[in-house]
């Protein structure tokens, strides 16, 4: 893979670089935000790891620029330990997974093959419900024509609740679905994300998707047709 590494702290930096250069991916670094944009900007990349502390640009001011600028490359964000409001302010912002300081390696490289790994639904098509159609591999939909860019975390979200359209999906299903049973993400993180989406896709539309089971977790409403597959 690509990799853009975006971190003010030089060993930080150069352990990162290390590490995944010895991985077989091709680095390439910034030690400030502004400089980490240009070359985001510049460069194609598969995937940015971004410290949120940073001079001249922090990395929120930097997740909100490259989205604003539709690169939607996938980013993982490093934070301080249970910074929880870090957390949430850069998923908010369109960041795709975190990792906490200190970190292991293998957390951090198993990390980024999870956010650049393609979600996939029943088959390698989009997913229909009524007006919305998903396409989980671009992180794309439309409603009623208009398209909506998702992020990684948005997209995989809306394919564990259209999976189960028509069913209320329990919340830590939802968090292990989108996150992993191995990642420690609280019900903030996802009423963040639930948010999100909805602002995406419910928001400008008389007809809401997107219902809160008060005390239980989320549910789609509508069956969703996925092509392939024989109706239940």
């Amino acid at each position: 893979m690509r990799i853009l590494i975006i971190e003010d702290e030089p060993r930080m930096l150069e352990l990162l670089r290390m590490g995944l250069y010895e991985h077989g991916h091709t680095v390439m670094t910034a030690a400030d935000g502004e400089a980490g944009l240009a070359i985001a900007t510049a460069h194609s990349f598969d995937a940015i790891v971004l410290d949120i502390g940073m001079p001249k640009m922090d990395g929120y001011a930097l997740i909100q620029a490259m989205r604003a600028r539709s690169n939607w490359t996938p980013v993982l964000m490093l934070t301080a330990r249970d910074a929880e409001e870090e957390i949430i302010r850069g998923l908010e912002l369109g960041a795709d997974d975190y990792v906490t300081k200190p970190f292991s390696f293998p957390e951090l490289v198993a990390r980024l093959q999870s956010i650049t790994r393609p979600v996939r639904a029943d088959t390698d098509g989009t997913i229909a419900a009524g007006d919305l159609v998903l396409d989980p591999l671009r992180y794309t939909a439309t409603r009623a024509q208009k398209n909506i860019e998702l992020t990684r975390l948005e997209s995989t979200l809306l394919v564990c609740l259209m999976r189960r359209a028509g069913q209320c999906v329990p919340r830590q299903a939802l968090i292990d679905c989108v996150w992993g049973t191995d990642h420690a993400v609280g019900s903030t993180a996802l009423d963040v994300l639930v948010n999100a989406l909805r602002g995406k896709i419910d928001e400008q539309f008389p007809d809401k998707l997107i219902a809160t089971v008060r005390g239980s977790g989320y549910l789609f409403k509508g069956p969703a047709k996925m092509p392939g597959r024989r109706p239940q």
